[in-house]
């Protein structure tokens, strides 16, 4: 269909869309819900269109969706708060739908209207929906039903409030693992809104159900849980109610479950206080260092200096640096790589000494990306250990990865060539980095050819225009002779980038006269990237050289007889005219 403005679209047309049999046509309807409101006007929305809304939900998964968002922000269009509550009911139908995105989005739409709704409206309107969710014969209801407590519970009335408290619980032991999954997943939420004198008595009882459900699934969603529940409780609380839960679980049968324990076991550490990170947290996380599954391993891992920043430094050096040494040699190489990206955030704890001999082991590793991940947080690296200590090992990783088969690898590390030059230091970079730089603008895939040309012109921004005429530009020039076309396009590429670095000056001077000679290729490609070269940096140079030297070659360009040429050369005699003119 072609596209029209929005306020001048036939608004029948609209609706008649909505029951069209093509669901794209549908499902445009559906997106200009809010141009079919401000044209029926508020009165009519609420008692034409919304109902029609409410009728119209047996369709594609895709238009159900579209409506669940469109109603999230419909208020406006109703007249305001005090008719939010007319959105409840096709909200409500799309919550027992089977597809999980429309539910969760008509969940999310019905908490951003409930945030809004006046309080007596929540009572008389929002509460009633929650509790028909809950008591839902079909599992959808009772699933969307967890996730708007939080809401309802806020502006009910005490007696309300017990019944809520009740219906979760009831939600919790529910016979359909999916609603005790949704349940464990907004228990932190839900938790969030209960006043204190409940959280221990009616919450963490829900909670310790949780934790003894005989669903992994259903544990390792209470495990996200007990974060929040944390923060929550007095410190003499937590750690009388969830530190034996999370550290019985960090010895759950389930590995899914322990690798939930993982990636949230720092978080408690503040909850518990010191003594009780001391006496169990620490021990329960070296555990989980040396898990038997490499995942769990991963995620206790990529944690590592989180959890030694919460905890003492001395107990961090004594109990964990060691097993920190185990994984730099693990057998698996993602535990090594997860190690990898954090292992120097570790420099604030331990020294040079107990650092330099893991850190080393893992610049030599034979897998890529744990290489990667070090090099990456050089700047770390440079202001804890000092470049010189690393210069023997960093240079033959860096030149390995330059090198790679992979050229993933490749460009990844062409990516981090700007942060080791910026650290390393010019001599350094012109002794051994200088030659990689050049060797990738001949690389066999485009993608390297491209990022090092951009690694060229960061290059000279890092190091100045006088060090890039010394260093950079001779060679880069002497490449456009190149037999292969396609290597000079490249060059072609990576002047362009270098003539803003070089300025006025040096860009006449140097690069122009070879893009000049470059127009003359036999090559229909490389011309028309000459025109495009020429027109991005005809407002850099002065206007004699754009007069004497720019215009002429474009001029002859858009005589030529491949089309493409023309085209690219008249564009750009067009811009030059429009930069002289502004001029």
């Amino acid at each position: 269909m072609a596209v029209v403005d929005e306020r001048l679209y036939p608004i029948a047309v609209l609706i008649d869309e909505l029951k069209n049999e093509d669901i794209q046509l549908r499902l445009n309807s559906i997106r200009r819900l809010s141009t079919i409101a401000r044209a029926l006007g508020e009165e009519r929305t609420r008692k034409e269109l919304i109902p029609f809304l409410s009728e119209n939900n047996d369709d594609d998964d895709e238009v159900l969706l579209a409506m669940a968002e469109e109603l999230g922000v419909f208020i406006p269009y109703v007249g305001g708060v005090e008719h939010a509550n007319i959105l409840l009911p096709p909200l409500e139908t799309l919550c027992t739908v089977e597809e999980t995105c429309v539910r969760d989005k008509a969940v999310d739409s019905l908490c951003k209207i409930g945030g809004q709704m006046r309080e007596k409206d929540l009572v008389e309107y929002f509460i009633p929906l929650v509790k028909r969710l809950a008591a839902g014969e079909w599992f959808t209801a009772r699933v969307s039903s967890c996730g708007l407590f939080h809401i309802a519970y806020t502006s009910a009335p005490e007696t309300l409030k017990t019944e809520l408290r009740t219906t979760y619980s009831q939600l919790c032991q529910d016979d359909m693992p999916m609603v005790r999954r949704s349940a464990a997943s907004n228990l932190g939420k839900f938790a969030g809104t209960v006043e204190a004198v409940h959280l221990k008595a009616d919450i963490m009882s829900i909670f310790e159900d949780l934790t003894q459900d005989d669903q992994d699934s259903v544990r390792l969603l209470a495990v996200e849980g007990f974060a929040a529940l944390g923060k929550l409780l007095e410190p003499q609380d937590c750690v009388a109610h969830i530190l034996p839960v999370i550290v019985n679980f960090s010895q759950d049968k389930s590995w899914r479950v322990r690798y939930m324990v993982a990636n949230q076991l720092y978080e408690l550490c503040e909850a518990v206080g010191p003594e009780a990170t001391r006496s169990d947290l620490v021990p329960a996380y070296v555990r989980l260092l040396r898990d038997n599954e490499a995942e769990v391993r991963i995620a206790a891992a990529g944690k590592v200096t989180k959890f030694c920043r919460i905890v003492n430094p001395e107990l961090a050096i004594q109990q964990i640096l060691p097993f920190v040494k185990e994984l730099s040699t693990d057998s698996s190489q993602h535990v090594r790589s997860a190690l990898a990206s954090v292992i120097m955030g570790m420099a604030q704890d331990a020294t040079i000494e107990q650092l330099l001999p893991i850190f080393l082991s893992l610049l030599k590793d034979e897998f890529p990306d744990v290489r990667l991940n070090i090099i990456s947080k050089l700047d770390q690296v440079n202001e804890v250990i000092g470049i010189d200590m690393l210069s023997q090992s960093l240079l033959p990783a860096i030149v390995e990865l330059a090198e790679d088969r992979h050229w993933r690898v490749r460009l990844a590390i062409i990516e981090y060539i700007p942060l080791l030059a910026s650290q390393l230091g010019v001599e350094f970079f012109d002794d051994k980095l200088g030659s990689l730089c050049m060797q990738w603008l001949n690389d066999k895939v485009y993608s390297i050819r491209d990022a090092a040309a951009n690694n060229v012109k960061r290059l000279a921004e890092e190091f100045g225009p006088e060090w890039a005429m010394q260093h950079i530009v001779p060679q880069v020039l002497e490449m456009i002779s190149n037999p292969h076309y396609l290597y000079r396009m490249t060059i072609l590429h990576a002047i362009s980038l270098l003539a803003p670095v070089l300025g006025s000056e040096l860009t006449c001077s140097r690069l122009v006269p070879v893009i000049v000679t470059a127009s003359k290729d036999r090559v229909p490609n490389i011309k028309f990237n000459v025109a495009k070269v020429l027109q991005s940096i005809i407002p850099i140079v002065d206007q004699s050289v754009v007069e004497k030297t720019i215009r002429p070659c474009l001029l002859e360009l858009s005589e030529d007889p491949d089309v493409d040429v023309r085209s690219f050369a008249s564009q750009a005699l067009q811009s030059s005219e429009q930069v002289m003119m502004s001029r």
